[in-house]
């Protein structure tokens, strides 16, 4: 019979350091979608500029990072 010794060691999940967090829109009414970027902010006001060329008022907005697990110190 073989014996084993399990030892358990606590993870936690982070960002990954060499990249960053990307903001993503797409109409929900067409085929628009906004330019990706590192600021939320600028792809809000790209939908608001479609909205207001468009009168279209419905977006998929997504936040999109990568991530990675380490060993909890």
């Amino acid at each position: 019979m073989t014996r084993s010794v399990l030892r358990y060691v606590p993870h936690r999940i982070v960002q990954h350091p060499d990249t960053d967090v990307t903001f993503e829109a797409e109409c929900l009414h067409c085929q628009w979608k906004a330019q990706p970027s590192p600021e939320g902010e600028a792809v809000d006001v790209e939908c608001m500029s479609h909205t207001a060329r468009s009168n279209h008022r419905g977006f998929r907005r997504v936040c999109v990072s990568f991530a990675m697990v380490v060993r909890a110190e």
